[in-house]
């Protein structure tokens, strides 16, 4: 008897709505899908399908989400149930699609193929400086303490698609107007002039690209002849804009999987009313997931109360049903009252350590904002509990990996001044080197050499260890053409290594060997996922583009608590969901409360509750303090709305 298929067990294991989704064939479609719904199943399922069923065409499926995480769950699904389909498959974040495109067609825009991504605030302050003391800039006023503001509103402008052209005729009677359109002209000027890109030009650009050359348009809408869309309800203005343009005569293949109760982005461009917008736009048919297979019923229905006070949601939108309704269950939701900040963290701590002392790997404590979360960290790490504030990193921590990252970009643009300058820093900073970038540009110049060939030869020449002068000679080698990085850096690590982790060597200071063990599992983990995606190693200048789409920080440990922030905890599920800080002027945020309770800003607060508590699997712990910082708070109307009771008395922190 023939054993089913990975792609049968699968097609199988679907509710009839779930199976009725996937395998939609008639047009656009809009899946209401809320938490713990299978989603991410209904998505992987419907697109190996889509694969299976076609084996003689090639055509490809574009699959679009928006961390790298997802991105790469949803790959390894796919890849499980049809293995030979990563040539049929795209699945990445806006930013890797409009990536990958712009390294395709960006001539046509003036880029070249191996264009730099600015990912960090102090890439694009650089960028911000050298327009500022340009003459054009000083005319009209522009000036250092301007920079900030105006890196935002331009930010701000290219998720909108606003173009810099023309920005004083439509804010007319605005007196920064006319210096930020130069600005941003001048700033855009200066990206191409260094060729390279931000984060908000990945998408700006493509959309650009697209509507200045449609023929590029209809070439991938003929490539890609189904499109699959995660957390729709997410999509800014420039994202749906670049779907639009893509969409050419009438194209309406595309699936869509969002959730209106789950909006936490307005302040990046995210509306309820792009759903009706997609319905509207592409005549989109709807169906709707509301089965929650993640959480206990008593959650369910919390969520469900919450969420009903919201007036900004799809009018015909369905309550979560629980699949786990007649459960036997005692009650697995509690509130904890404490008198201040401080013991709130202590007995977050105690209940953790007495409740969950077999699960901490299944345990996350959340809050709304980062200022709550490092003293959970730190009473938990009291206490003897490993517990990691999950915090997104654009760079390496590391003297060591700034300086591996570093000249891997030294190698694949050897002539930038900025990064030579990085170079040198770091490693004298390692090695007590005194090699200085001018004497490194002098030689450059007077042997007619790029900047990496003349660091090389410049730093050999002054007086080191001959373990480092070994590896520096190992580093000649290596470089000689294209670097071959991936050994490179595996000769890199182990040496850093031995340079920080030496207990005693007197230079290798506790703080960065810490972080260089945190950046050295970052490293293998981001290393390890652009190979999967791209199907092997790929050349420099694309794992360099991979690396600096991507967050820097280390997975944390599996016996570790996750502490994060609600937005930091979407899309993951724990056995067992902490939300601290329930008081008015957290949760709900004091913004929010000045602008009144029947805003678009204090429904996504409420939102914001209603995706914190529907994390849990097991259990659901809801903490508030009567001071934060001295100050004397009420507990949030979130409690009373999901239908809890405030306590009559304080919690035992003893």
């Amino acid at each position: 008897m023939t054993q089913p298929t990975e792609l049968e067990k699968a097609l199988k294991s679907l509710t009839n709505i779930q199976r009725e989704a996937s395998s939609w064939n008639d047009g656009a479609l809009l899946t209401l899908a809320g938490p713990g719904s299978g989603k991410t199943r209904v998505l992987t399922t419907r697109i190996a399908s889509l694969i299976d069923n076609s084996p003689d065409e090639h055509f490809r499926v574009l699959a679009l989400t928006f961390t790298n995480r997802a991105a790469d769950e949803m790959r390894e699904r796919i890849e499980q149930m049809i293995p030979d389909a990563e040539d049929r498959l795209f699945v990445g974040t806006f930013h890797a699609f409009c990536t990958d495109i712009l390294r395709q067609h960006g001539q046509h825009l003036g880029l070249k193929t191996d264009f730099r991504i600015y990912s960090t605030d102090d890439d694009r302050r650089d960028i911000a400086r050298r327009v500022i003391r340009s003459e054009e800039a000083q005319r009209v006023g522009l000036r250092n303490e301007h920079i900030t503001r105006f890196l935002n509103l331009v930010s701000r402008a290219k998720s909108k698609l606003i173009s810099p052209v023309g920005l004083v005729t439509k804010f007319p009677d605005w007196r920064f107007a006319e210096p930020l359109e130069l600005f941003y002209q001048l700033y855009d000027a200066e990206l191409l002039a260094l060729n390279a890109l931000d984060f908000d030009s990945l998408i700006y650009n493509a959309n650009e690209l697209f509507t200045r050359f449609p023929a590029i348009a209809k070439l991938y809408q003929r490539t890609f002849r189904y499109w699959c869309v995660d957390e729709f309800q997410d999509t800014n203005i420039a994202q749906y804009g670049l779907l639009r343009k893509i969409a050419v005569n009438g194209f309406t293949e595309i699936f869509a999987v969002a959730d209106d109760d789950q909006i936490i982005y307005q302040w990046n461009g995210a509306d309820y009313k792009r759903l009706d917008q997609f319905r509207l736009d592409f005549g989109a048919s709807l169906i709707q997931i509301p089965t929650n297979f993640r959480c206990p019923s008593e959650v369910v229905t919390c969520a469900n109360k919450l969420i009903a006070h919201n007036l900004l949601r799809s009018t015909d939108k369905k309550p979560l049903l629980s699949a786990r309704e007649g459960e036997t269950e005692v009650s697995i939701i509690k509130v904890l009252a404490f008198s201040d900040n401080e013991a709130e963290a202590k007995g977050i701590a105690s209940h953790i350590a007495t409740y969950r002392k077999d699960s901490f790997g299944q345990t996350a404590v959340l809050a709304r904002t980062r200022k709550l979360l490092q003293p959970i960290a730190d009473a938990l790490n009291e206490i003897g509990i490993s517990a990691q504030v999950a915090i997104r990193r654009d760079e390496f921590q590391s003297t060591a990996f700034a300086w591996l990252h570093g000249i891997l970009r030294l190698s694949a643009h050897r002539t930038d001044e900025r990064l030579l300058e990085l170079v040198v820093g770091t490693f004298g900073q390692m090695f007590k080197g005194e090699t200085s970038p001018e004497d490194v540009i002098t030689h450059a110049h007077a042997e007619s050499t790029d900047f990496l060939a003349a660091w090389l030869i410049v730093t050999l020449a002054t007086e080191m260890s001959e373990e480092t002068v070994a590896f520096l000679k190992l580093a000649t080698e290596y470089s000689q053409g294209n670097l071959d990085y991936t050994r490179f850096t595996a000769a890199t690590i182990n040496l850093m290594k031995k340079w920080a982790l030496d207990t005693d060597a007197d230079e290798a200071e506790p703080a960065e060997a810490a972080a260089l063990t945190e950046d050295i599992d970052a490293w293998h983990a981001l290393s390890g996922e652009i190979t999967r995606s791209h199907g092997g190693a790929p050349d420099l200048n694309f794992f360099l583009q991979e690396l600096d789409l991507r967050s820097k920080e280390a997975p944390i440990p599996s016996d570790t608590v996750s502490i994060m922030t609600i937005h930091g905890s979407k899309g993951n599920e724990f056995d067992h969901i902490y939300l601290i800080g329930l008081v008015e002027d957290q949760l709900p945020s004091f913004q929010s409360l000045k602008q009144g309770d029947k805003s678009p800003s204090f429904e996504e607060e409420r939102r914001n509750c209603f995706v914190a508590i529907t994390r849990c699997e097991q259990s659901l712990t809801l903490s508030f303090a009567e001071k934060y910082f001295r100050w004397k708070k009420t507990p949030s109307r979130f409690i009373n709305e999901m239908g809890l009771a405030i306590p009559d008395k304080l919690t035992d922190t003893k």
